[in-house]
């Protein structure tokens, strides 16, 4: 896979290896990133020869979120309805494609997971962070809902209390809170989180194809009917009628305008 400019993949046996490779902007997701993320995984899911993936970003943490240049440049406002609704779904055709390969695939996290970083380890089948990993979701403190069907997401791997909460007062919450609420699988020290991935991509490799695809696409169904993610379309009006509403605007410049001389983490 030559032709990749944002991530880096690798084959090991039936074990591929996606990595997020954006660590000057700590993995931040940008339009070439989720197109390319999209690509990696149809392509894996062509290939009889791969039956788990492991997901992780380089560098410092393993997503910042939504690239923060992106609101910047105002480029979601910009060309036709069609147009604007297509950019600002993006997110979720990304993770729903992830979610959906036949592939089972394991988020490996440490370093910062944040907003649509949370969506796309949400996307994952199974999750193993290091236990210093720090969580956040700002959406709404840049003025924006949560999309990219997260909010369902959430709300089947944490309950609508805590997903509320989380998503609410854009509170940080730590791999420990994390596990407790039942989103992580495992919680390994600081740089173990690579092996423990490797572990459980390869426990689950090992097993016959056939019955774990089954249970994978069992499981999904059956909490895709009771979170009711099939209504994620309407996340892409939503997320364009915030972005033109003047307060939630003003939120964002604001939020914007904090960020300029920080790592981008959201």
């Amino acid at each position: 896979m030559d032709d990749l400019t944002c991530l880096r993949v690798s084959v090991d046996g039936a074990v591929a290896l996606i990595e997020l490779d954006r660590p000057e902007r700590l993995n931040a997701l940008n339009p070439t990133l989720m197109n390319e993320l999209i690509t990696v995984a149809e392509r894996l899911d062509d290939d009889p020869t791969i039956r788990a993936a492991v997901v992780t970003g380089r560098g410092r943490a393993f997503c910042a979120g939504f690239d923060l240049d992106v609101f910047a440049g105002s480029g979601l406002l910009d060309g036709s309805w069609a147009d604007r609704y297509d950019a600002v779904q993006l997110g979720a055709s990304m993770a729903d494609t992830l979610e959906q390969i036949r592939p089972i695939t394991v988020a490996a996290l440490h370093g910062h997971v944040v907003g649509g970083g949370v969506v796309l380890a949400a996307a994952c089948d199974l999750r193993v962070a290091t236990d210093d990993t720090v969580f956040s979701i700002p959406e709404v403190d840049i003025g924006i809902p949560l999309a990219w069907g997260g909010i369902p997401r959430l709300v089947r791997e944490l309950g609508p209390a805590l997903t509320k909460e989380l998503v609410m007062t854009c509170r940080p919450f730590s791999a420990a809170e994390a596990a407790a609420a039942g989103f992580l699988n495992r919680v390994v020290e600081a740089g173990g989180h690579l092996a423990a991935a490797d572990e459980l991509a390869a426990a689950v490799a090992a097993r016959p194809a056939v019955p774990v695809t089954i249970t994978k696409r069992h499981v999904n169904a059956i909490v895709r009917q009771a979170s009711m993610a099939d209504f994620a379309f309407t996340d892409g009006a939503a997320l364009m009628a915030a972005l033109a509403d003047p307060e939630a605007a003003e939120w964002r410049r604001s939020y914007l305008t904090g960020h300029r001389s920080e790592d981008p983490e959201s």
